[in-house]
């Protein structure tokens, strides 16, 4: 077949300009969303994590800490991780910032979130999530979890996103991944070099993980 003889096909009724000015919008807004001036750290994490949960607690704690630091916090403004995050912070009087989005289960806004957005995509979401963000802090997790946690260090393996602190909280829960990494991905294949190893820093602490934002 000749490249002038394929056919791209969309769905009746389907407005490609439409849709893809709405993206664009979206993103515009979103991005309004933030103040220039500030230091932002996002947390990334489980929205299944309960409030007495161990990692919940941590978060809350990391919430202050970063807070006390003069960071913003960022969350995905779900339950959970999200929610905990935020709390620390509101609860020590600083700026909180939930960047949503409309799933089947889980995903509702908390009552922490000072400055609230709601996506449409979920790719834009991630987009506000990951940009000018001072460093990544990645608590426990699922999918959800481990494709914010991938995408971040591929967008800074490649050079498109600023080289910041990836901190990984937990080592009972990141420990296993992070040999595997090794093993399979820098040393048995070479798909990785060890400065894009490095990029990953882990803690088992509220301390040892804010003490890499130095």
């Amino acid at each position: 077949m000749h490249k002038d003889d394929v056919i791209y096909k969309t769905p009746e009724g389907f407005d490609l300009i439409s849709y893809m000015d709405n993206i664009a919008d979206e993103l515009k807004r979103g991005l309004s969303l933030f103040k220039s001036s500030e230091k932002k750290v996002v947390v990334f994490g489980s929205a299944r994590e309960k409030e007495n949960d161990k990692y919940y607690k941590m978060s809350v704690e990391l919430g202050k800490e970063l807070v006390s630091k003069g960071y913003a916090v960022v969350t995905g403004g779900g339950p959970g991780i999200m929610e905990a995050a935020l709390k620390g912070a509101y609860e020590n009087h600083g700026e909180t910032y939930g960047i949503n989005i409309i799933l089947p289960h889980e995903q509702h806004n908390n009552k922490y979130i000072k400055n609230s957005y709601l996506c449409d995509h979920l790719f834009t979401r991630k987009v506000l999530l990951i940009r000018d963000m001072k460093a990544y802090i990645v608590m426990p997790g699922g999918f959800g979890t481990m494709d914010e946690l991938f995408e971040v260090l591929t967008l800074i393996a490649t050079n498109i996103q600023h080289h910041v602190p990836v901190i990984l909280v937990g080592k009972d829960f990141w420990s296993g991944l992070l040999i595997w990494i090794k093993e399979q991905l820098l040393h048995n294949h070479s798909f990785i070099n060890q400065n894009e190893f490095d990029m990953l820093k882990l803690a088992d602490t509220v301390e040892e993980a804010v003490s890499f934002l130095n």
